[in-house]
């Protein structure tokens, strides 16, 4: 890659779309060198941990050179793409590097090259008031000061108050460790000091696989045989046989997902409730709203009726609508719906939120589950859509599922599954006749949910989708 010495060249920077997310891929390029941009132009694809979001060029000028190919997973603030402000052509040997060779480093950062108080034009976009570049591991231990600083920065970015903690990390006589704030968090939470951990990062950061590592060996088996930790890695591919085995990088959206669902598995005690109920006039009056012209143009499905009726359980039964504060020891009671909708993307699973949806009307809240749907399907979800969500609707009947054990979204108190709706042998007034029927299973964290509040909730759901008048007398 050529180094930009040129003045009138400005560097872009990954930035941080994803409000604390410290790495984004490059998905796809819009743009190559010589074409020219304008101001607010987007010119290229990254997937961060939460969404696919498109990146906008802060200025006007002619490309002069992308410095990482489509594919690469990038840091927050390293620079991406070298655009020419004064309108220069680009030189005919800069082009994009192939896939397939290593990235290359990105250019130097050049003072005074970013507008100043410019405006955010996205969520989490913004020019940076300082650099992200890593600090390179130093032999000697840092003199107080220069300690007492990086732990003051590393601690706001943790969001906590500045701590005496780290200035003893002189007096111990050893260097601080290196982590990102997502990193130490996760160590915090997995109980690893980060002082026991064997970095392999560049310039002997901490990577959320040097966590996991500590976690998933035993700590004295690591000073007496340190060389056995890294040999199964080294050796895995070796036996990996390409004609009948495909493996497949877990990054991005599916990489957050996973690692949402272990905290929340083994952080929030589950219980599970089902319920097996007659939806025959549910389905009914989803016919009849169909031909409604009220619902003209907007999604009229069984959904629709089951979020409603959700909804009113909640406003029956308002505690079931809550969070765990684990810092302060507290139940945080919403009075607000930020209705969760777990959707299957190419990308992984998903959990986009209506937000206040307590507070919507059936054909507006039939027109956001329209919304909500449609932008998923696209692959366009923005992080804020799927933040702050409260309870989650997850459909496993349109795969042909009668029913499942649902894991809570991380912060959320109860999660709702819907089974397959297919005609079944009922006892309908005192007969035995082919209904309508389903199985729903609400499962809640039993911390905050008893038994009894979480039956309450998902009686209410049933006994609404059985009788929907219900929806009008109890509303």
């Amino acid at each position: 890659m050529t180094t930009m010495t040129n003045a009138s060249v400005r560097e872009f920077k990954m930035p941080d779309v994803g409000e604390g997310l410290t790495e984004a891929e490059i998905l796809k390029w819009y743009v190559q060198p010589g074409d020219t941009v304008t101001d607010g132009q987007v010119v290229c694809e990254v997937e961060t941990a939460k969404a696919a979001v498109e990146l906008p060029i802060p200025y006007d000028g002619v490309v002069r050179e992308l410095h990482f190919p489509e594919g690469t997973t990038v840091d927050v603030g390293t620079s991406i793409i070298a655009v020419d402000v004064a309108g220069g052509a680009a030189p005919v040997t800069e082009a994009p590097a192939p896939a397939a060779e290593p990235a290359p480093a990105p250019a130097p950062e050049e003072p005074a090259a970013q507008p100043a108080a410019r405006q955010p034009v996205l969520v989490g976009y913004g020019v940076a008031t300082s650099s992200t570049r890593r600090r390179p591991r130093k032999p000697a231990v840092p003199d107080a000061a220069a300690q007492q600083a990086v732990a003051a920065v590393q601690q706001e970015l943790n969001g906590q108050a500045p701590t005496p903690a780290p200035a003893a990390a002189p007096v111990a006589g050893a260097p601080r460790p290196l982590a990102k704030p997502p990193v130490r968090k996760l160590a915090k939470d997995l109980g690893v000091d980060l002082a026991t951990v064997t970095p392999t990062g560049p310039d002997g950061i901490i990577t959320r696989e040097d966590v996991h590592a500590a976690v998933a060996v035993p700590p004295q088996a690591v000073p007496e045989a340190p060389a056995a930790v890294p040999a199964p890695a080294l050796t895995a591919p070796a036996s990996y046989d390409t004609a009948r085995e495909t493996r497949i990088p877990v990054k991005g959206v599916r990489k957050a997902t996973a690692a949402a669902m272990v905290g929340s598995a083994f952080t929030a005690p589950h219980v599970t409730e089902f319920v097996t109920v007659d939806v025959t006039r549910t389905m009914k009056l989803v016919e009849e709203l169909k031909q409604d012209k009220e619902f003209t143009g907007l999604r009229v499905n069984p959904l629709l009726l089951i979020a409603k009726a959700l909804l009113v359980a909640i406003r029956r039964n308002p505690d079931i609508n809550a969070s765990w504060d684990e810092a302060a020891q507290e139940i945080v009671v919403k009075h607000y719906v930020n209705l969760g909708i777990a959707a299957a993307t190419p990308r992984g699973l998903i959990v986009p939120n209506i937000k206040d949806a307590h507070a919507k009307t059936l054909p507006q809240l039939a027109e956001s589950l329209g919304e909500l749907v449609s932008t998923a399907r696209e692959g366009k979800t923005s992080p804020v859509a799927m933040q702050g969500g409260t309870v989650t609707i997850t459909n496993v009947g349109v795969f042909g599922v009668d029913t499942g054990t649902p894991i809570l979204n991380p912060g959320e108190s109860a999660i709702l599954a819907v089974g397959a709706i297919k005609p079944q042998p009922w006892v309908h007034k005192g007969k035995v006749k082919p209904r309508q029927v389903t199985t729903l299973a609400l499962s809640f964290d039993h911390r905050l949910v008893d038994g009894e509040l979480g039956s309450k909730v998902l009686a209410d759901v049933a006994a609404i989708l059985e009788q929907p008048k219900r929806l009008i007398s109890w509303a």
